[in-house]
């Protein structure tokens, strides 16, 4: 097909809604771990797409899936279901806690449909008077206008009209914060198991615990916010697995697809029944072509391999991350778990996370923020250890640049 017009970066000023800033570089294509862009520099990818690109670029597991079930059928509405939706469920549910599986096609939208389906239990079993819903400062759970109140960062929910009500949020690993807000009246709390966005904070094992116990206190349900932990990000195939805690609902999207659009939520067959016949819906959730691919996904990772490689590879991550920080000093602390790992600047490099990214970009590797003063890194779950070492001597000349 020939192109009558140059694709560039500044077409994308001319044509797209204002809302992000990307970078002067163009990818166009990926294998494993590398990328390449328009002139054909050659990129180490430690972004993963935000924690997105589990498998990494082109896994022949998932490009496989792609082509077969792209020969057979791609969508049905959800009058029939379909094959790859009902195997995807049954491999959810036989891995997990849950009994039931809702799919649709994102972060956002799972998360939107456990505040939802909260909302309805606690109507249908309590009555109108439980409505709260907790959640915590520096939490991220989407940007549709719902998921972004219950997120705990205003900036991102401000300036858009009045916001859905009865939501309320606490402070992360302070359950005193946590006890003063939750009540009788209180239908959910949600929460990351690790909190990604809002800078890669681990949970203590007390506060994890004791906000279990407050929600079984209270009758509020626990919903767990697995978008950026799940499927295997953390060495778990679910981050609830190694906490000693099971939530009531679960939600799940980014890796789930490998870089195909699907998002899953999974619960109980108790709490599910309240969600019944035309109280929510997805025309595209569960379509065939999205759930091969995640089959797919969850069939290479869900296994002892993949899951006990990726602790191996974290360990590789925070030894060089280390020894870099030996040498340079710019790290307070290396934290995180899995291959979901933060780098926090010191006093002196507060708030220049972005220029240590875009240094790491010049030097050919890719790397994240999460917020103005952490670099983040969430790799292909199966990154090669040779692309470790060589994307972290590039990441390390990144830093001499800057120091």
């Amino acid at each position: 097909m020939s192109e009558h017009f140059s694709v560039e970066r500044g077409l994308f000023d001319d044509v797209m809604v204002p809302n992000y800033a990307p970078s002067a570089v163009i990818p166009v294509r990926g294998q494993g771990s590398r990328v390449w862009d328009q002139q054909d520099k050659e990129y180490i990818d430690f972004a993963g797409g935000i924690a997105v690109s589990a498998l990494g670029h082109c896994h022949p597991a998932l490009v496989g899936a792609l082509k077969e079930q792209g020969e057979k059928i791609w969508h049905l509405s959800n009058v029939q279901t379909n094959e790859p939706a009902l195997r995807l469920a049954k491999k959810l549910v036989d891995s997990t806690f849950a009994e039931k599986v809702y799919f649709c096609n994102s972060g956002a939208e799972s998360n939107e449909a456990a505040l939802k389906l909260a909302r309805r239990w606690a109507l249908d079993v309590h009555g109108a008077d439980k409505s709260q819903i907790i959640a915590f400062k520096q939490g991220f759970h989407g940007r549709t206008f719902f998921t972004v109140t219950v997120g705990g960062q205003a900036a991102y929910s401000d300036g858009f009209g009045p916001k859905p009500g009865d939501i309320d949020h606490a402070e992360y690993n302070n359950l005193d914060s946590l006890k003063a807000l939750i009540s009788d009246k209180t239908c959910a709390v949600m929460i990351e198991p690790l909190q990604g966005e809002g800078g890669i904070v681990s949970p203590t094992d007390e506060f994890i615990k004791g906000v279990r116990a407050l929600c079984d206190q209270h009758n509020a349900l626990l919903i767990f916010d697995e978008v950026q932990t799940g499927v295997g990000r953390l060495g778990e195939l679910y981050a609830y697995m190694d906490l000693g805690v099971t939530p009531d609902i679960l939600t799940s999207a980014k890796g789930l697809g490998g870089g195909f659009p699907i998002g899953a939520m999974l619960t109980t067959t108790e709490i599910a029944k309240h969600l019944k016949i035309g109280t929510h819906g997805s025309t595209y959730g569960g379509n065939p072509l999205a759930c091969a691919v995640s089959e797919a996904v969850l069939d290479t990772v869900n296994t002892t391999e993949v899951l006990a490689g990726i602790k191996a590879k974290a360990k590789l991550y925070v030894d060089g991350l280390n020894a870099i920080n030996a040498k340079y000093n710019v790290f307070s602390e290396i934290r995180g778990k899995g291959l979901l790992i933060g780098a926090v600047l010191t006093e002196k490099y507060q708030g220049q996370a972005k220029t240590f990214l875009n240094a790491a970009m010049d030097e050919g590797v890719m790397v994240l923020v999460a917020g103005a003063s952490i670099i983040r890194f969430a790799p292909s779950l199966v990154i090669p250890d040779e692309d470790i070492a060589l994307g972290l001597a590039r990441f390390e000349k990144a830093i001499v640049s800057l120091v």
